[in-house]
């Protein structure tokens, strides 16, 4: 297991000074280009410089999250083709500078949602959470405002966006999904890069729009589209486990034994049987989700790949982008790397 960290470039407050304090990064640091619209091919000059800025400070650089992909293609416009082949070259370029592993994901207009990013927790914490009588309640035809990734488009266009959709139901998404994969899947494998799909955050419908990585099921029929190691996961365990249905150690298990998993998010989420959660400190129990056991299932499945802590609180009066402070990822970075060592050396007894 190659622990890592997310940086976000040099608008990011936490410093890469700071994260190479953290011990136990052997697998450096998940990072992308932000300054290159969507659909357009990422230069390898850009891709170098960002290497040698991470690298400068004695990281790795293997991983990158993400490259988005745009909605045309997941829409399944006439446009797709050119933007499929902008991305296909850019897996060409991240693969001549060294990366290994791609962070995408497939989800139609919004990322990951979330209804409030900074719930007071009973500690004096806060952190991102999700409400489902909140979301229940928006009327879509007056507008979306939540806080996160509503914010990547204006009003007008985010309505343009979403009745563009209403077309698009779950059956048309995968065969977008499945054109997509067809075409860049095959080039991956050949300059030796793993892509590793995230799943839906949260992992249900949300606005009408259909998503279709959030179970078992889903990303079986997944990885069955193009069958071959290049074509793999992020398993995110904070995304899958707000699912009540989901088993975050068997997918492990089961996906983990069949190699793949390119690439895991390690987070801890307190979730109700309404399909509320929040997200908490990384420990077994501080959340709805078994860290240790999972951990665990990582290792008895030879997990050799990357993962990283994902979201954390905001604690001790830190202040920035919610989610991705330092001190509580920090925490869970090597809270993570001490499970996997206690297991490494004393197994389960």
């Amino acid at each position: 297991m190659k622990m890592s960290f997310r940086w976000y470039g040099d608008s990011d407050p936490v410093t890469l000074e700071y994260i190479r304090q953290i011990p136990g990064l052997e697998g450096g640091i998940v990072s992308a280009v932000y300054d290159v619209p969507v659909g357009e091919v990422w230069p390898v000059e850009k891709i170098q410089a960002l290497k040698a800025k991470i690298e400068a400070h004695g990281l790795a650089f293997d991983v990158i999250e993400s490259v988005p992909v745009h909605e045309d293609i997941k829409l399944g416009k006439p446009t797709r083709d050119r933007l499929i082949a902008n991305y296909q070259q850019t897996i060409r370029n991240l693969a001549a500078c060294g990366l290994k592993v791609i962070c995408y994901n497939f989800m139609p207009v919004f990322d990951w949602t979330r209804t409030t990013l900074a719930k007071k927790l009973a500690d004096g914490s806060t952190t991102l959470a999700f409400s489902v009588k909140e979301v229940e309640e928006i009327d879509i035809s007056k507008g979306i405002s939540l806080p996160g990734w509503d914010s990547s488009y204006k009003p007008e266009k985010l309505k343009a966006l979403l009745a563009e959709y209403a077309s698009v139901d779950a059956e048309k998404l995968w065969s977008h999904l499945d054109y997509f994969l067809k075409a860049i899947i095959p080039v991956a494998e050949e300059v030796g890069i793993k892509m590793a799909i995230h799943p839906d955050d949260p992992p249900r419908p949300i606005f009408g729009l259909p998503r279709i990585v959030k179970n078992r099921d889903d990303l079986a029929r997944l990885l069955k589209i193009v069958d071959t190691p290049a074509n793999g996961l992020t398993l995110c365990s904070g995304s899958l486990g707000a699912g009540p249905e989901n088993n975050v150690e068997a997918l492990v298990r089961e996906f983990g034994g069949e190699g793949r998993i390119h690439f895991a998010h390690l987070r801890n989420v307190k979730i109700t049987p309404q399909g509320d959660f929040e997200e908490t400190a990384h420990r077994s129990d501080c959340g709805s989700l078994d860290m240790a056991a999972i951990v665990k299932a990582y290792h008895d499945v030879g997990f050799t790949g990357y993962v990283r802590p994902d979201h954390g609180r905001m604690i001790w009066g830190e202040t920035g982008k919610p989610g991705y402070g330092l001190y509580d990822r920090a925490l869970g970075a090597v809270y993570l790397n001490g499970l996997w060592e206690a297991v490494d050396k004393f197994g389960a007894r």
